[in-house]
């Protein structure tokens, strides 16, 4: 059977079609780039904006429209809009997001047995959902309450992964050539908190990093007042890639309150110093959502003032998208579209500044360059793109394909046009 897997919004969905492309794989199918040259489609939905809701629906549709016979939609919107999901055409069925565990075997007609017993080779998937990372799911859901979130109510209460079976995925990634691994969830820094006999996310990649044949090691994101200051000692670890993504939505202590999130400025400012001392050079990423419910021009350009002063290497800028369903949905203040479209644009720029001056420091220095893709030019030439484990993408010219091999590279100057360096591969 030949089967499309499609994927929108974040890396734990992106880890959990994988997954199902490991089992279905090991049980002799195969997995095919596009829902026109398959037999059953199944895309893993996301609602955290609702542009990725629309964007669920439009990838639906177009495995409806393609052909494949059998389309199934899962994940977080189709979880919390099932009745909606169903009504697309071509959509067969809905699988919720807490019996997506057995999908492949209730799609198969076979035992959870049978598929606990497969021997798993993680391999990258086709097309441009290929990937030379791997993506381990180490913990699912949500105990946080931020008042402009869906994903509580649509991946449920934090469940971890234990120690052993992340560890088994971890070497079918590497046993498939994976020459980076990163740890994902809903709510990574909660790991372990509700086993019978509590672990902390520093006990996770401590047991990690005790696999020696592991080339790189990359934390997802991670909530500011869930990053154990005590596992800085870790990064000693020169696997450990050296790139924190610690969201704080907004520069305002006014505005966190109202978001739910149990952090101040101040704080955060705090373990990003206790990082930094830790980890000279480190790259931290951040996301900011602009336009939320009372947010006024006061709290804007705290949120402004705060990415120029920080120094970050990167964000992300979302502008406020109301959800139904959730505590934000119904405050007061709302922003108008326009100002909040405009504040994004301004904070897109401060960012790309931010991010520039970053990579700026690099320049002139040696890094180590895990290259993603490649083109080929002609003549023997290959154009190469990769990422540094300070999350800083690179451009290079090389006489081989070297897709999925990490080698040394001296940076040379910046990129005119993206958000990159250029690099000379010198071994």
């Amino acid at each position: 059977m030949k089967i499309f897997l499609g994927v929108i919004g974040c890396r734990l969905n992106q880890s959990e079609i994988e997954d199902f492309a490991n089992h279905f794989r090991a049980l002799g199918h195969q997995i095919v780039s596009e829902p026109a040259h398959a037999d059953v489609a199944i895309v893993n939905t996301c609602t955290v904006t609702i542009k990725a809701a629309a964007d669920s629906r439009k990838q639906l549709r177009r495995a409806g429209r393609e052909g494949a016979q059998t389309v199934i939609a899962t994940g977080c919107w189709a979880t919390l809009a099932p009745e909606a999901a169903l009504d697309l055409p071509g959509v067969t069925k809905v699988v919720l997001n807490q019996n997506k565990g057995s999908l492949v075997a209730d799609l198969l007609n076979i035992s959870p047995e049978e598929i606990s017993a497969l021997a798993i080779v993680r391999h990258p998937l086709p097309g441009e959902r290929a990937r030379t990372r791997a993506f381990i799911k180490v913990q699912e859901g949500c105990d946080n309450c931020c008042t402009f979130c869906l994903t509580r109510l649509a991946r449920g209460r934090a469940r971890s992964v234990e120690l052993s079976k992340i560890q088994n995925d971890i070497q079918a990634a590497i046993d498939g050539g994976a020459k980076e691994v990163v740890l994902t969830g809903v709510q990574l820094g909660g790991w372990g908190r509700d086993f019978v006999e509590p672990k902390r996310i520093k006990d996770l990649l401590a047991g990690v990093l005790s696999n020696p044949t592991i080339p790189r090691l990359r934390l997802s994101s991670i909530e500011p007042w869930e990053f154990d200051l005590s596992m800085l000692s870790l990064w000693q670890d020169e696997r450990l890639c050296r790139h924190l993504h610690l969201p704080l939505q907004s520069g305002s202590d006014r505005i966190l309150k109202k978001m739910g999130r149990p952090i101040i400025v101040g704080d955060y400012e705090h373990i990003l110093e206790e990082v930094r001392s830790a980890i000279p050079g480190a790259a931290i990423t951040t996301d900011v959502i602009v336009g939320f419910p009372g947010e006024d021009e006061a709290d804007f350009e705290a949120t402004k003032s705060l990415i120029k002063t920080v120094g970050f290497a990167g964000g992300h800028v979302f502008t406020y998208s109301p959800r139904p369903g959730t505590p934000a949905y119904n405050m007061e203040g709302q922003v108008p579209h326009q100002v909040a479209k405009a504040r994004n644009a301004t904070l897109r720029e401060v960012f790309k500044q931010s991010s520039r001056a970053y990579r700026e420091g690099f320049i002139g220095q040696q890094v180590k360059v895990l290259w993603e893709s490649s083109h080929r030019l002609g003549e023997g030439k290959w154009q190469l793109s990769g990422l540094t484990d300070h999350y800083m993408r690179v451009f290079s010219v090389a006489e081989t394909d070297l897709r999925n091999i990490i080698t040394t590279v001296a940076l040379d100057a910046q990129h005119p046009h993206k958000n990159a360096l250029f690099g000379r591969i010198i071994d």
